[in-house]
């Protein structure tokens, strides 16, 4: 059996075996974790040389399309007990990977990529590492360091807790369908901050209120947060993509002080 690619889960299946490879030999920090979660594994192209790295760590996967998981089951004896159909953006991922440290591979749907990199936030004391394979754009907007016009609400949020790098571009044609637009490779290694200095509740909406209002300088796009105050900070004085993570961190606590 084969599976066909569905629109509606944004499948585009990857069939080159050379960047398959180049993805799973990305996944570099080996020693912080024993278990690699691959999202949307379709008919296992990647699969496979996660599977081959069997000494370094144990591979699942996780689909929710039902065909997959047939195919997967029929074509892929050793991941007996370890093919989880699951929605990975719901589910309680603690169920299968226990409170121990895992991996996240895979060459995600570009519908629900940006969902998928909020999760792994959700879970970063678990996640050491991640590598996986975006549009292009999104995954140049997550890699992207302050001062351009990519650089936005996603960059920060990851950049707070991972150091990213941008590793290749793959072309539309090495995909079934291809996908109108071409796609980037991206490593994710957890950094040493444990926790932010300053609420992160707070620090997530002056992010996100900041660049929804990106063309204003922060005086005025986060005006309503300051509660009638006013500051002569000149940091008020930038617009959002000027300002680094900790730049964000300080901004917060100058806000938090005017609770």
């Amino acid at each position: 059996m084969t599976v066909k690619a569905k629109k509606h889960l944004g499948q585009h299946f990857l069939n080159d075996k050379g960047i398959c490879k180049d993805i799973a030999d990305t996944l570099s920090q080996t020693t912080q974790y024993n278990k690699v979660l691959e999202i949307g594994p379709g008919m296992g192209a990647l699969t496979t040389f996660l599977l081959a790295r069997k000494d370094e760590f144990t591979t699942y996967v996780m689909d929710i399309d039902t065909e997959s998981i047939e195919y997967l089951n029929q074509h892929f004896p050793d991941l007996d007990g370890r093919i989880i159909e699951a929605d990975f953006l719901s589910e309680d991922l603690t169920k299968y990977m226990g409170e121990e440290p895992f991996a996240i591979a895979g060459n995600f749907p570009y519908n629900i990529s940006s969902q998928i990199l909020f999760r792994v936030i959700d879970y970063r004391d678990q996640i050491p590492e991640v590598v996986g394979m975006f549009q292009k754009e999104v995954a140049e907007r997550i890699a992207e360091p302050p001062g351009s016009k990519a650089y936005g609400i996603l960059s920060v949020f990851l950049q707070a807790f991972y150091d990213i790098r941008y590793c290749f571009t793959v072309d539309e044609h090495v995909f079934n369908p291809p996908p109108k637009v071409k796609s980037g490779v991206i490593q994710l290694v957890r950094n040493k901050r444990e926790k932010l200095s300053c609420d992160e509740n707070l620090f997530k909406r002056v992010v996100k209120t900041a660049f929804n209002q990106r063309r204003k300088t922060l005086r005025n796009s986060l005006k309503s947060m300051l509660n009638g105050g006013e500051t002569t900070d000149p940091i008020f004085d930038l617009r959002p993509e000027r300002l680094g993570v900790e730049e964000f961190i300080r901004l917060t606590e100058i806000i938090e002080s005017y609770k």
